[in-house]
């Protein structure tokens, strides 16, 4: 690693480097650095939203299950905080998710975020006709570019490496797939980033930004429980793991936390539910909303209540570069500096190219 202090003049063309190379994203997103903070129920809420927002990320309310009501509160609270960019995470198959939208624009929302299974042609239309931008989440190329057809202005790539629900590919594969092939709109890279060299890497691959939410939780404007960040700074990569489908019939979208009982309880909920919707008592769709109050309720018994052995403890693979709490603006100042670092090193390896390069004219 290349120490910034090296080189003055190189700091300063690999930060301009940067800049330019999240251009797209940070005009997109309308703010200083191209970072999102992914959207976690319970815990990006008005306070972590607006910490990242005001240090120059882009905050993300999670809606989760909540009601318009809670939502148009959450949203007012958070604009009490930051006169800065934020935007709105909805769930697809949230059953008032057409209410929602219009919560969102009424709060005069920026950026709605579609998440949670594909996003409808008509939600983006419904999203776009109120004047708000659409990012959509996308799991493979093909619905990368459906979503761009049906309007979405923004898509984001999630690695199977993320927290909480996921999609079935690494983020280094979908990034190969996904990137030289979809420039109609920004792309934002998800899943594992945990460090600014990674951002660097995404971003000269084509990005134009990234979403991060592992690396927040413990940020010291979190309202995580204690007992939820003790979990993360004792926890290393291997230890998150991904919940196990029972049925293939009875499709389950992946979610991936640290092992304990509350994956236990989660095979159990599902037996439950899949005989449940096989005796006709729950159709489809509502035993996947069955699943999807497991999982809220069960996040917020780890993170809110402290509750880490019976609750979900939610998190990425990245859980492993979480060591300590940190004010907000300190983590995104971190990855800046590893960001731009990385890139100098670039610079200085290209410099020493080329007075090797020289060297060995002269001496011809």
């Amino acid at each position: 690693m290349v120490s910034m202090q090296t080189d003055s003049a190189v700091y300063a063309s690999a930060r301009a480097r940067l800049d330019s190379l999240w251009r797209r994203g940070t005009e997109f997103l309308g703010s200083e650095y191209a970072i999102l903070g992914g959207a976690m129920s319970w815990l990006s809420e008005r306070n972590l939203v607006s910490a990242i927002s005001n240090a120059g990320g882009f905050g993300v309310i999670a809606c989760g299950s909540m009601n318009p009501e809670q939502l148009a509160e959450e949203i007012a609270a958070t604009a009490a905080l930051t006169d800065r960019p934020f935007g709105v995470n909805l769930i697809t198959m949230h059953p008032d998710l057409e209410a929602l939208i219009d919560v969102c624009h009424k709060a005069n929302a920026t950026h709605i975020a579609l998440a949670g299974g594909l996003a409808s042609a008509a939600s983006i239309k419904h999203i776009k006709q109120g004047g708000a931008k659409v990012i959509a989440f996308a799991p493979a190329l093909a619905i990368a570019k459906r979503l761009v057809r049906n309007g979405a202005d923004a898509i984001v790539i999630e690695g199977m490496e993320a927290g909480g629900h996921i999609g079935p590919v690494a983020t280094g594969v979908l990034a190969q797939e996904i990137l030289p092939s979809v420039d109609d709109v920004p792309i934002f890279v998800a899943g594992g980033i945990g460090r600014g060299e990674a951002i660097a890497m995404y971003l000269e691959s084509g990005g134009s930004g990234v979403q991060m939410g592992t690396r927040f939780v413990c940020a010291t404007e979190s309202i995580a429980h204690p007992n939820f960040k003790k979990a993360f700074y004792r926890a290393n990569a291997r230890d998150a793991v991904l919940s196990v489908q029972l049925d293939p019939r009875f499709p389950v979208i992946p979610v991936r936390a640290l092992a304990n009982e509350a994956t236990v309880t989660f095979m159990e909920t599902q037996r439950t539910v899949i005989a449940r919707h096989n005796s006709g008592e729950l159709t489809l769709i509502e035993a996947q909303l069955e699943i999807e109050r497991f999982w809220a309720g069960a996040l917020r018994r780890a993170a809110i209540d402290g509750d880490v052995k019976g609750g979900s403890v939610m998190a990425g693979q990245s859980i492993g570069l979480v060591k300590t709490e940190q004010p907000v603006a300190e983590i995104l100042s971190e990855l800046i500096d590893q960001a731009v670092e990385s890139l100098a090193g670039q610079f200085l390896g290209a410099e020493l190219g080329l007075d090797a390069a020289n060297q060995e004219k002269a001496a011809v």
